[in-house]
């Protein structure tokens, strides 16, 4: 069993949707630790404990307190530490929340991660569509449909391999879900996920189950 770090909750992104969303799998392949206040308990020891890392948290400290908790030169773990941890073969996995770092943005972080969030029209019905079939990461998913925050992305990592799209009648059509390599590490993204819901999906649990056994090099 892998045990994953999973950083949640800030002031629009509760952890309790995180929480109830891994309670609703049914295969104990993970062992998730969920960690809500990052700011002054993440270290880079604590960090190399883990094989991944999954970033379903925007840039504040936590639900009650907007203050930004990721920031270089303030928190133990900043843009840098991140770089070195995922360079050195950490996983990384940026899950919704995890992409929108707009109110305190880190262009460091956008530049690493591989994308520049700029906003999401109101909850609406979502369309999610598989644009590369041959990706491990899209390997038996189906186009599926939610209610969620449609997540707007530029892609900026000119790597970054599409394989999931997002569409909508207000946010248009929008990269949903990339992987990248940086050196020996791997990154995976995944916009929709604001709500309880879409984690609960079949077709979200396992483009999170792939996501994940990718960013640790099990597929």
């Amino acid at each position: 069993m892998q045990k994953i770090l999973v950083i949640c909750d800030d002031n629009w992104h509760p952890a309790e949707v995180i929480r109830r969303g891994l309670a609703a799998r049914q295969d104990d392949r993970f062992a998730f630790d969920l960690m809500q206040d990052a700011k002054d308990c993440l270290t880079p020891a604590l960090l190399a404990e883990y094989p991944a890392v999954v970033c379903c948290k925007g840039n504040s400290i936590n639900a009650a307190n907007t203050a930004p908790w990721f920031e270089p030169g303030v928190t133990e773990v900043g843009p840098a530490e991140l770089e070195s941890y995922i360079r050195a073969g950490g996983g990384f996995f940026a899950v919704h929340a995890g992409l929108a770092f707009m109110n305190y943005g880190v262009p460091a972080y956008n530049d690493l991660i591989g994308f520049d969030f700029f906003g999401h029209p109101p909850r609406c019905d979502v369309g999610l569509h598989v644009t590369d079939p041959a990706h491990p990461v899209a390997a038996g998913v189906e186009d599926f449909t939610v209610r969620d925050e449609h997540y707007q992305l530029k892609v900026l990592a000119e790597d970054a391999k599409v394989f999931l799209q997002s569409s909508s009648t207000s946010g248009g059509v929008q990269p949903a879900g990339y992987t990248r390599e940086v050196d020996k590490g791997r990154i995976c993204a995944l916009s929709p996920g604001h709500i309880l819901s879409v984690w609960q999906h079949p077709m979200f649990m396992r483009l999170f189950t792939n996501g994940l056994q990718w960013v640790l090099r099990e597929i």
